[in-house]
Order: structure tokens, then C-alpha cells, then sequence
């Protein structure tokens, strides 16, 4: 049998983390009165069968018809109005997350322009700033049930939309290797606009993006 909950909050969730699932295994039962409180920095969503019934943003919450109607009714629909309905919450943390790491683990190929066959080999590396901006979809495309997200968890699809558009902003740039490397403050600017796009399907928005660093490899490429 699912536990009941009277009253739903995560007061001590953690600076890494992005995500905490009440209850973190399993579903929940919430009684219609139940007190939500949802702390600053913080956003809860419901969540039934996979689809999200509705987002609290900070504040104590009381499920009533009266306060919620939007998650009442999707209750009503769904479990002949019957109470306590099953469900799982999400408290998602909406602040800011500074200094994440990003590096190129492939030195990246740069062609010589003008000057015929050749390319010189770089290597890159900086921090950038995130957030959940959406919810929903952050827990439907990324964290599905999994009862706690950190940011730890995120590096690595993450770090491929940042390289994948990073190569990119870089071969755009026809410019030298010599050249690319003093540009670290234009590509900063540019790969903030360029990654936007692959932020937002996952419900993230890139709040600053830092190319700290870049270098030349000590292999070269030649074609």
C-alpha cells in the first residue's frame, strides 16, 4: 500500500540537487487537504502515469478544489473523485547553478584558411551557468522516476550539446588557430545563442557560458 502524506516538502534539499521525488521509490497517496509547501528556489509538479497534472511554485499549497482547481479536477476525472488520490511529487530546484565544467575530450580540427591542406588541433575547456526553466519538461525528457537528480548526473549528454555546437561555432568562424585562440571572449558570446535551442528541449536555459581557455594540441592533423 502507498504511503500517505498530509504534508508534502522537501526543506533539505541539497545545493547539487536538481530534482527530489516524494516518495522517492514508489507512488504516493495524497489526501485532498493536504498541506504542500514548496520552499524558495524550489517548484513542485504532480505527476500521474507519467503525465504531469500541475506545477506549485513557492509557498504552502492546500489541495482543495477551491485553491487548486486545475489538479483537483484532473484528480476528479481520473479516480472518481475518491480521497486520498495516487500520485508522485517533484521538487524541482530552479536556482542557479554556477561553474559547471565543460572540455573538449577530442582535440578539434581546424583548417589553415588560405593556405591549402593542414589543419592545426585544438583543445578547449571553460564553465557555464544553468537552470531549470521548465519543470515538466525537464522530469518528462530527462529525469523521469528516478527519485533523486543531481547535477552530477547530467554531465555527460550535456556535454555533448555544448562540444557538438562548440565545433561548430568554431568552424564558422573562418579563422585561423592562431586567431581562434585569442577569440575566447566572441565565442563565449556565441555559443551562448548557438546551445539555447538544445537547452530548452530539455528544460534548461544556459544562464552564461565562459570559454576559459583555448590551446593548440601537441599532435597536429594533416590530410
Amino acid at each position: 500500500m502507498a504511503r500517505i502524506f498530509d504534508v508534502i516538502e522537501v526543506p533539505n534539499m541539497g545545493a547539487d540537487e536538481l530534482v527530489r521525488r516524494v516518495p522517492e521509490q514508489g507512488s504516493g497517496d495524497f489526501r485532498i487537504g493536504s498541506q504542500l509547501i514548496v520552499g524558495p528556489g524550489q517548484e513542485a509538479v504532480f505527476v500521474r502515469d507519467g503525465k504531469a497534472l500541475d506545477t506549485f511554485g513557492p509557498g504552502r499549497h492546500t489541495i482543495t478544489t477551491a485553491n487548486i482547481p486545475l489538479l483537483i479536477n484532473l484528480i476528479g476525472k481520473a479516480f472518481g473523485n475518491r480521497t486520498p488520490f495516487t500520485a508522485e511529487a517533484y521538487f524541482v530546484n530552479t536556482r542557479v547553478f554556477p561553474d559547471m565544467g565543460w572540455g573538449t575530450s577530442n582535440p578539434i580540427p581546424v583548417m589553415h584558411p588560405g593556405v591549402g591542406l593542414g589543419a592545426s588541433l585544438l583543445k578547449a575547456h571553460g564553465t557555464f551557468k544553468m537552470k531549470v526553466s521548465n519543470s515538466q519538461m525537464f522530469i518528462g525528457e530527462v529525469v523521469g522516476r528516478r527519485g533523486s537528480y543531481t547535477k552530477d548526473d547530467i554531465p555527460d549528454w550535456l556535454r555533448t550539446a555544448v562540444l557538438t555546437q562548440f565545433r561548430d561555432a568554431v568552424g564558422t568562424l573562418n579563422k585561423s588557430a592562431f586567431e581562434i585562440q585569442s577569440l575566447t571572449a566572441d565565442i563565449s558570446e556565441l555559443m551562448l545563442t548557438k546551445t539555447q535551442d538544445d537547452f530548452e528541449a530539455m528544460g534548461l536555459v544556459l544562464v552564461d557560458f565562459k570559454v576559459a581557455e583555448i590551446t593548440p594540441s601537441a599532435k597536429t592533423a594533416q590530410e
